[in-house]
């Protein structure tokens, strides 16, 4: 039997072997594990003393037949600890670590109450409905204004994702925003969870990764239901480019929209997992395509530097307004979108034919209908409510994914490929089934 071992760090390290042949470990993901395939995980404590004498692990493995012939394939995780004797259960969370899923069981969304349509546009930049709709698919959008203000928004839509999956506010052990636009320079999740009145203080925080931030915020609350014994995790997705718009460029100012959404994650039996698959990047070198970089201000001359040093005090700072290169843009997403869920699609084990929707992060209906045509995904399976929204970030795959649970188009059981691609540039994908 080979083995090798990934260290990460003096608390982790990933033990993966294999029985009849070396197999290197490839895109991030939940993988077609082969037969004849052990990965065991191993997590031990910081603490010398402790390290030596306690070594858990949690093996996975794969039972069932292959996904290529039409059936899903079921991983059945087990785990062992070495020296558990010595250790009380007060001192280990072991347990709660093994035979863990997790579903996707509510959702829910928010809108501010300013619908600007493309005629209202027209009155403050030089274009029209027809040129704005070919273009885009975008005829209205919604834009934060009066008293609304985003974590009001995020906070309603994840008071509708909690109340359709049944859940407290009080069983909620993890909140995650994901946004990259939060009232707050130190992040505006746990103002949420003050507005939902969770008694037991659960973690709160941001999580920046613009358009493809809700699937980034997906995948961690897997990772922290699978690998850290979480039970109910929140994610919302929620953004108010409209403060960052040029409202004067005709190029972005049309694109944009303010919204929230929100899904309840919950922990199950990994018969019921429903997140299969998912594959996840970035790439720097494309910042210079889409970017709202930081921008110097004047220096404030009232407060002088009395010669002492040289370029302080600081000047201040801001953020400038959105800068894109939409060809490029476009290029990029028609590219990686299509690679990113054949991936996920090859981590789950699944093929294109199990997938019943097709929702990517609303940006363009133009790069929504090259994806389809590219996976061959009929234009009835695609998801799309960009019409009446514009491009909300984060907010747009959970605000398409509520309307369409609410709707009853999509229903329980059904397999979903989704796909978050924007600034950074980042991308990603996942393949899950809804309920």
């Amino acid at each position: 039997m080979a083995n090798t071992t990934i260290a990460a760090g003096p608390t982790f390290s990933l033990q993966h072997r294999v029985a009849e042949r070396h197999q290197v470990l490839g895109r991030v993901g939940f993988s077609n594990l082969r037969q004849h395939q052990r990965h065991t995980l191993f997590f031990t404590p910081a603490a010398p003393a402790l390290r030596r004498r306690f070594y858990p692990s949690i093996g996975i493995y794969q039972v069932g037949q292959s996904a290529s012939d039409g059936t899903f394939n079921s991983v059945v995780c087990s785990s062992t600890v070495e020296g558990a004797d010595k250790l009380s259960t007060d001192k280990s969370r072991v347990s709660r670590l093994v035979n863990r899923g997790c579903k996707l069981i509510g959702c829910g969304s928010a809108v501010p109450a300013l619908k600007v349509s493309n005629d209202d546009l027209a009155k403050i930049v030089d274009t029209n409905d027809e040129w704005i709709s070919v273009r885009t698919g975008i005829h209205n959008r919604r834009v934060l204004a009066g008293k609304d203000n985003l974590t009001d928004l995020a906070a309603e839509a994840a008071r509708k994702a909690l109340d359709m999956a049944e859940v407290d506010p009080n069983d909620v052990d993890l909140i995650l925003l994901c946004s990259s636009t939060p009232e707050d320079l130190f992040g505006s999740a746990p103002q949420i969870q003050k507005a939902l009145g969770c008694k037991n203080n659960p973690l709160a925080f941001d999580i920046t990764a613009a358009c493809s931030g809700f699937m980034l915020g997906l995948v961690s609350a897997a990772c922290y239901i699978r690998g850290g014994g979480f039970k109910n995790v929140l994610v919302i997705g929620a953004d108010a480019l409209s403060r960052y718009v040029d409202w004067t460029d005709r190029g972005t100012c049309i694109l944009f929209g303010d919204a929230a959404g929100a899904v309840v994650v919950q922990a199950c039996d990994i018969g019921e997992d429903g997140l299969f698959g998912f594959d996840l990047h970035s790439d720097g070198e494309g910042q210079r395509h889409l970017n709202a970089s930081i921008k110097e201000n004047e220096t404030d001359h009232a407060l002088g530097t009395n010669g002492s040093v040289i370029d302080f005090p600081p000047k201040g700072s801001s953020y400038s307004c959105i800068q894109m290169n939409g060809k490029e843009v476009f290029r990029f997403a028609v590219r990686v979108v299509p690679q990113s869920i054949e991936a996920a699609l090859e981590n789950a084990g699944l093929p294109r034919s199990k997938i019943d929707w097709l929702l990517l992060h609303q940006a363009n209906q133009r790069i929504i209908d090259a994806v389809a045509t590219r996976l061959e995904v009929p234009s009835e399976h695609v998801i799309s409510n960009l019409a009446n929204y514009g491009n909300t970030s984060a907010a747009s795959i959970p605000l398409a994914l509520d309307e369409a649970v609410r709707s009853g188009k999509v229903q329980a059981g059904h397999v979903i490929a989704a796909a978050g691609f924007g600034a950074g540039l980042t991308w990603g994908s996942a393949i899950l089934r809804w309920g």
